[in-house]
């Protein structure tokens, strides 16, 4: 039986330690990075080149933050999942990422566990819309 080909991923954050950290963790399990960005802008830009199945996307970062980015990436590529990694998880941004289209929140600092279940718990949600 086949192994079912997992979603492709675009990386957002202004560090490179945790982009490469997050590449890392989803190469684990087989989820192929396909672009990586350091700003909202440049986010944007690839997700309506690529149209990745998700995107994880920091909050705070320099130019444009994730949450100003979010708004725009879902008018971009609408069907890409977004999930927002931060270490700024206080209730208010959780609502406003959400109410602006994210489908979840990973909490830095990051636990490999943990990201993969959110993502897919992600996907499960959306296989059921």
């Amino acid at each position: 039986m086949m192994k079912s080909k997992k979603p492709s991923v675009v990386v957002v954050d202004d560090d490179s330690m945790m982009r490469e950290m997050l590449r890392l963790i989803l190469r684990s399990d087989d989820y192929e990075v396909i672009g990586e960005a350091s700003d909202g802008g440049d986010a944007i830009s690839l997700c309506e080149e690529l149209r990745p199945g998700l995107v994880l996307l920091d909050i705070n970062m320099p130019k444009m933050d994730g949450l100003q980015a979010l708004k725009e990436i879902r008018k971009v590529s609408p069907a890409t999942i977004v999930l927002m990694v931060s270490a700024d998880a206080t209730m208010d941004k959780v609502r406003e990422a959400v109410a602006l289209g994210a489908s979840g929140f990973v909490v830095k600092p990051l636990n490999q566990a943990s990201v993969l279940d959110k993502i897919a718990m992600c996907f499960k949600v959306k296989r059921k819309e």
